[in-house]
Parts: C-alpha cells; structure tokens; sequence
C-alpha cells in the first residue's frame, strides 16, 4: 500500500531523477521528503531551496548539466515558477515539475483537492509557448505518468508538468514498483559531431537537437533571448519566426505519441463522460450504474491534458447525444475545450465541485438524467 505521492518520486527514480530542488508546500510536500531521504542514496541531490523560484532555476541548471532534474509545489509555488518555465521553454531544458493541485485563489484550503491550475499550466507564461502536461488517477498511473513525463521531457528537449491532485496524491493503493527495464526509459540524445560543428537548437526539422552537457567539451548558449541555431541571441524576423515555429513544430509532429487517454466503453456511447485525474473515478463508477440502467454509458480519461487530445474526443464523442465532463474547478476548465472541439450539436454539461469535496458518481448521475 503505498500513497500516490510517493509512487511519483519512486517513478522519478525509476526514471532516472537524481537531482531534486524544492521548497515544501502542502499537498506536495512528501515528494521532497522522500527525495531528500532517497536520492543521496543513489548518488543524487537534493536541495532544500528558499523558495519556488529558486527551485525551478536550480532545477534547470543541473538539467544542463546532463541530470534528469525535478521538482514539486502546488498552486502558489507553481505561479511563482512561470517566469523560468518560459525560460526552460525557450532553452528546450528538459526538466519535470509536479504539480500536486489544490483549492486556491491564494493560499486557499491548503489540504483540499482541487483542478483548477489546468489553464495556467498550459498559459501561465507569456508568449508563444508550449508543454506536455500529465494528469493520473490511480497510484499505477502516478508512476507510469511520471516515468512517461521524464520521457517526454528528455526526447522533446521540454519541461514537462504532472497535474496531479491531492486526492491522486494522497490516496494509497496496493502497486509494487516493477524491476528496472520493465518500463522503457528514454535518455536524451547527445551530439554525434565534433564540438565545433554543434548546434544546440534544430530549425530544419521536426527532431529536437541533442544536447550537449555544461562542463563537457561542447560550448553550449543558453538564453532566454530569442536566438539562433547555435544558442547566441538574436533580433532577426526570420530566425525568430523559424524558433518559434520550432518550438509548436517538434510537438505537432508527434502528437499522437504524446497524446494519452483511456477509454472505457466509448464505442457507439450516448452518454460520454470526460475526465482527468481524481474524478475519472467517479466518472467510471457513474458509467458502471448508467449501464446497469440500460444507458450505454463510457468514460474517456484524459492522461494528457495538453496538448489537448482533440482527435480522441472528437472519435469518442462521434454517437454521443450528451456529454459530461467533470473536474474539480468552478468554470469547467477541460470542458472549454471539450465545447471547442464538439460545438452547439452536442449538449456538453459540466460537474464541478471547487470547495475541496470529490465529485461523486452520484453528482454524475445527477447531471445524466
């Protein structure tokens, strides 16, 4: 029985994670002591750092070191980390943050669960921008996602966001950690080319360009400025407009590998219901009894939230003749873009709980009928 913030830090080990920066912030704050206690242990680091902005900037420094870096917060900690985010971004420094949610604005109800941190994770920072964000629901997928979120993070050069939420992560569940090389374990690519023919940015095409470590016999430019192939700062239109067109491009392009879900009888449903983490187990149970009434009920579970799987709720959505989505916010977050996608021709309702309580199958249900 292990709780599901520890089966995060156990899958950052898994992982590969041996650098960990952090301040601690309730319902996180277990991934730091466990990291604190486990990673020199296996040849890591942990900093115990003065706050989230301190955190995040250490985390990218040892990332371009060659280390698979990480860290964890919760909302306040997580607003305080956009500005060097941008900069992750704008450096393609591949790095994990956990975000284990909770109910805000401000500090909030501290110890309450909540999902209302999905649109500043996808548009927290300014400027033309993208990441990959994960969201479990099980203690499995606490560890699975995590292990996926450092894959992604080193194969697409990004900092990549886990949402979880405290109900996820404070939840326990039967799981033993599978042996090393039962879960694939993705490392970054490192330059094949002399040092004075390296570039750490790639503009030709849709590969991310390896990335040579500081400290190595490569030179290596890292900046928040707009810049050009070999990492040196630039003001010219056409290289701007090629950077950031790499930075949405090496996405696009894989899509489809980045895009996970679970689906759960969606095949010809009239009833389709729409969730992420914590709720999706509500959503099942709710489906399960809709069943039993001779509804034909099944669930989508969004595991990534962004990019934003649209061909999968477009496929599941093709029959439907209502859908609920249910997250635990006040405006609907995920339903936003669920209406995006489906439009007027589907009734699209939302089930919101933002006061710290679950979502029950029963509040589900409810809205069904």
């Amino acid at each position: 029985m292990i709780q599901g913030n520890q089966a995060i830090a156990e899958g950052a080990f898994y992982a590969g994670a041996r650098f960990y920066a952090g301040y601690p912030i309730t319902p996180s704050s277990e991934i730091a002591e466990i990291s604190s206690r486990r990673l020199p242990k296996l040849g890591g680091v942990y900093m115990q750092m003065e706050d989230e902005i301190a955190s995040i900037a250490a985390v990218i420094g040892a990332s371009l070191t060659g280390k698979k870096a990480f860290t964890a917060t919760s909302g306040p900690g997580f607003s305080l980390m956009q500005e060097n985010l941008g900069v992750a971004i704008m450096g393609e420094v591949p790095c994990v943050i956990i975000d284990v949610q909770r109910v805000g604005p401000s500090t909030g109800l501290a110890t309450k669960p909540a999902q209302a941190d999905f649109m500043q994770i996808r548009w927290g920072r300014h400027g033309d921008q993208v990441l990959i964000a994960l969201a479990p629901a099980s203690i499995r997928e606490c560890f699975e996602l995590t292990v996926a979120a450092f894959n992604f993070a080193e194969k697409f050069r990004t900092p990549v966001v886990l949402a979880a939420d405290e109900i996820v992560g404070h939840m326990r569940e039967n799981f033993a950690i599978p042996a090393p090389g039962a879960f694939p374990v993705f490392d970054r690519a490192k330059p094949a080319v002399p040092p004075d023919q390296y570039k750490p940015f790639n503009f030709d095409s849709d590969d991310t360009a390896p990335l040579a470590a500081y400290g190595s016999d490569y030179i290596l430019h890292v900046t928040s400025t707009m810049n050009g192939p070999d990492g040196r700062a630039t003001i010219d239109p056409q290289t701007a407009t090629k950077r950031v067109t790499q930075l949405h491009r090496k996405f696009l392009a894989h899509r489809d590998e980045i895009t996970l879900t679970k689906a759960y009888d969606v095949e010809g449903c009239e009833l389709l219901m729409i969730a992420a983490g914590a709720p999706v187990r509500a959503a099942r149970t709710a489906a399960l009894r809709a069943r039993q009434a001779d509804l034909q009920a099944g669930v989508l579970q969004l595991q990534t939230v962004w990019p934003f799987p649209e061909s999968h709720v477009i496929a599941a959505a093709e029959k439907a003749k209502k859908i609920i989505v249910a997250e635990m916010n006040y405006s609907g977050q995920l339903a936003g873009e669920v209406r995006k996608l489906v439009g007027k021709s589907i009734p699209i309702l939302s089930v919101n709980t933002f006061n710290g309580q679950i979502i029950t199958p029963q509040d589900i249900l409810k809205a069904a009928q």
